[in-house]
């Protein structure tokens, strides 16, 4: 099944006014609710919320990138050891 985590750190920590943060949490609430319309469900493990859809051609048409394995998303970040110290 297709899925990606969601993180709420940091929805409103550049918003300057109060204004400002509701506008972003309105923007937030819309977005799920049209997930929620198109079937996506909210699925909790112990330390993460996954947001999940049983169809992964519906998954990719909103352009998410599944962390199911093999397309795990930490797989596109090297290791230390591959990063080339040039200092």
């Amino acid at each position: 099944m297709s899925f990606f985590t969601w993180k709420d750190d940091g929805l409103t920590s550049d918003c300057v006014s109060l204004d400002a943060m509701a506008s972003r949490f309105e923007e937030t609430a819309k977005l799920i609710k049209k997930l929620s319309e198109k079937g996506f469900k909210l699925k909790k493990t112990q330390k993460h919320q996954l947001i999940i859809h049983s169809d992964p051609q519906i998954f990719d048409q909103w352009g998410f990138i599944s962390e199911e394995l093999p397309f795990k998303q930490l797989s596109l970040i090297p290791d230390d050891e591959t990063i080339v110290d040039f200092s």
